[in-house]
């Protein structure tokens, strides 16, 4: 197998564990904080604080998938 063969798999590994991380720490989102949809009275603050995390799930793949850029 050619150099280049190894690392777009490598690459694309590191791609697709990124994108499977962000998924499953959206779906924990999603998890957490239908529980917390039952208390009205906090509603607002927890919708801070799930657009936080999703903010930052969403930096932290940005940042991961631009280590590895797609190759062409």
């Amino acid at each position: 197998m050619s150099a280049s063969l190894t690392a777009r798999d490598s690459r694309t590994g590191e791609r697709h564990a990124i994108t499977e991380h962000l998924l499953s720490a959206l779906e924990d989102v999603v998890h957490r904080y239908r529980t917390l949809a039952l208390h009205v009275e906090h509603s607002d603050l927890h919708a801070e604080v799930i657009t936080a995390e999703v903010a930052h799930q969403l930096a932290v793949a940005r940042s991961g998938l631009r280590r590895y850029p797609p190759l062409s």
